[in-house]
């Protein structure tokens, strides 16, 4: 019990004791009209006082005991003055028409966002919030996403279009000019192949093996065994070691029209790369079987492992925060900034929803706490939140007895008089 209320209780105590002293005190000394006015006003005044004793006594308890009918009034009505307090509480204080009105006018993002740019400044937020990523991050469990990355992999694989990839390809490759660059890596080898010494005695044997395999008729046979007599392996591999040279070199030469035209043969050829069929089938076929031995599981483990790895450093990193991370959350405050009309209208009709299918908890939750309080506990709050006030009742009644009891006696003894 608060100090003030014993203050309080002590000087209602005070107030019937002088009025009850005072009464016993000039009941042998009445026949004087002022010892007549006191005596009148100390009963007026202790028995004002008895009664407002008796009735703020009988709110809570029957006083001195006593069964007396209509006292005890809270306990012997707690069921209807509960319901009733409940009712009031969710009907007119708390009504969801009031709730819902208020909430309307509550600018949540005005309210919020000051908080948070606040908080964005101190250690403990950046710390925590550091600490939130981070477990984000490990929570991430690579064994179970593998199977799933792998399949969205090959599914990807299994649908690309080889024709579509293959015009890639040739677009790329005529882009870098790749028609040019490969006929001169070719000629470029075949050059250096031409150059070397034994490169004329191969030629040389072999062109006299295909001369003597040659079976002609007439003059023909005989200018060919005619050539065969006149020059030997080493003559004939120079002379088509020069002529191959000569043939080469002309092809390296870009005025040459020769090479101009194997160019645009080539760069036909690659253009038409997306339309062979033969090609085509190869590759897709070469597809299929990579997809059906490849087993991408390890490797695509090991890749996210490695990723959650560099991830958890780079936000470990000591610049991430002020580099990274809060530009990206002041980017979304001045979002919510630009858009707080429509964020405020989405929390409110949220909040609205949620009140008009809880609304009936808030009777509920006061009742369940009341129910759980027993008579003496509930009588002891209510004293206690408004004995102050009780007990100056009694005060006042004692003091308004007093002085209505001496104005009646002084109206008796002016009517004596007359």
């Amino acid at each position: 019990m608060s100090p003030k209320i014993k203050s309080s209780r002590k000087i209602a105590r005070y107030s019937l004791i002088i009025m009850g002293l005072g009464y016993i005190a000039t009941t042998p000394f009445q026949g004087s009209l002022p010892l007549d006015l006191l005596h009148g006003g100390f009963e007026a005044g202790l028995v004002g006082g008895l009664a407002d004793w008796f009735a703020v006594t009988a709110l809570f308890r029957h006083p001195l005991g006593l069964p007396i009918p209509h006292t005890a009034l809270l306990p012997n009505n707690r069921k209807r003055m509960t319901n009733a307090l409940v009712s009031m509480l969710k009907n007119d204080w708390l009504s969801k028409e009031s709730i819902q009105d208020k909430v309307k006018h509550i600018p949540f993002t005005e309210k919020l966002i000051p908080i948070l740019v606040k908080e964005i400044q101190s250690d403990t937020f950046r710390k925590v919030l550091i600490k939130l990523i981070k477990q984000l991050i490990c929570y991430i469990d690579i064994e179970k996403i593998t199977p799933f990355v792998a399949k969205k992999i090959e599914a990807t694989l299994s649908n690309i279009e080889m024709s579509k990839l293959l015009h890639l390809v040739s677009s790329q490759l005529l882009n870098e000019q790749f028609d040019r660059k490969a006929l001169d890596h070719v000629l470029k080898k075949a050059e250096d192949w031409l150059r070397k010494k034994q490169t004329s005695h191969q030629l040389g044997t072999v062109s006299m093996d295909v001369l003597s395999k040659i079976e002609l008729d007439g003059m023909l046979q005989f200018a060919v065994k005619s050539i065969q007599s006149l020059l030997n392996e080493e003559k004939l591999g120079n002379i088509i070691q020069n002529l191959l040279l000569s043939v080469v070199n002309n092809l390296q030469n870009e005025e040459e029209p020769n090479r101009e035209a194997l160019i645009l043969y080539i760069r036909k050829e690659i253009q038409g790369i997306d339309h062979n069929r033969e090609l085509l089938e190869g590759v897709e076929k070469w597809k299929k079987q990579l997809l059906t031995k490849w087993e991408p599981e390890a490797t695509i483990m090991g890749s996210l492992q490695q990723i959650q790895q560099d991830a958890l450093d780079f936000v470990e990193d000591k610049n991430f925060m002020d580099t990274y991370l809060t530009p990206l959350i002041y980017h979304i405050l001045d979002n919510i900034k630009e858009n707080s009309t429509q964020i405020d209208n989405w929390i409110q009709k949220q909040i609205t929803v949620l009140i008009e299918n809880n609304h009936t908890q808030i009777g509920n939750l006061v009742q369940e706490n009341l129910d759980k309080l027993d008579n003496e506990t509930l009588i002891d709050m209510m004293e206690n939140g408004v004995g102050k006030d009780l007990q100056w009742i009694r005060v006042n009644g004692a003091v308004c007895g007093f002085i209505i009891g001496i104005i009646l006696t002084g109206i008796q003894a002016l009517l004596k008089l007359v």
